[in-house]
């Protein structure tokens, strides 16, 4: 048998359609995303001058390149070339520098213990639960003792057979407020594979992690702070 010929190929899903120049250039208004919002993120995991921060699933960028800002030192992880040169052109527009790297959450770089601040938005759930958990494992292992992970994504805080109605809500949401189609989020739920909370926050802390706090926005956002314990 080949060295880790079962391992899951975390390059090959990319998501709805960030995979090309002319459609990435959109994502950054389709999420809602901003420079303020990530700021306020950055403020609130206490980052500094001179941590390293690393971003999986950067996107545009707009997170990693404020972190530089503020003087930290920053991985963006994204298994989307496209994605990557976005990030490039919004450095050089703001005059930072931001390491890349064209890789995901089961195949990112990294040395062990290194990390001050490990970030995710609406990434991990391109991954089956399996993965999922060993993806926390590497961050896990990625953080210094101490460490923080924050944790975005589209995650089903309901009971099992909630799920039709929350999908329902979850569409109008979207046809409301942000620029995808129904068939958009029809190709989430049949190609990918968000979870429920309760699953996220079992996964947590089976990783070791201690969760911070966890929070749900109807009608299929969570956010999770989690914390590498100081004796690990």
């Amino acid at each position: 048998m080949l060295a880790r010929d079962w391992y899951y190929n975390d390059r090959g899903q990319l998501g709805v359609d960030f995979g090309a120049d002319d459609l990435t250039a959109t994502y950054t208004e389709r999420q809602r995303g901003s420079a303020a919002r990530a700021r306020a993120t950055l403020k609130m995991l206490g980052v500094k001058p001179g941590w390293r921060v690393a971003d999986i699933g950067c996107g545009s960028g707009i997170l990693a390149c404020e972190a530089a800002e503020m003087g930290a030192a920053v991985e963006a992880i994204d298994i989307s070339p496209a994605m990557l040169r976005l990030t490039e052109v919004h450095a050089a527009e703001m005059g930072v520098h931001v390491s890349t790297q064209a890789t995901g959450f089961l195949s990112f770089d990294y040395e062990p213990g290194s990390l001050d601040v490990v970030v995710s938005e609406f990434a991990l759930h391109q991954l089956p639960d399996f993965w999922k958990s060993v993806a926390m494992a590497r961050v896990f292992s990625a953080l210094k003792p101490g460490g923080q992970f924050l944790l975005r994504d589209v995650v089903f805080n309901c009971a099992p057979d909630g799920v039709e109605r929350t999908i329902e809500q979850w569409t109008d949401f979207i046809l409301k407020n942000h620029n995808f189609s129904r068939d958009d989020v029809a190709i989430h739920m049949r190609d990918e594979h968000s979870t429920f909370g309760w699953v996220i926050e079992g996964l947590l802390k089976a990783a070791r992690f201690a969760v911070v706090s966890a929070e749900y926005q109807p009608p299929v956002y969570g956010t999770y702070l989690a914390r590498k314990p100081l004796q690990a």
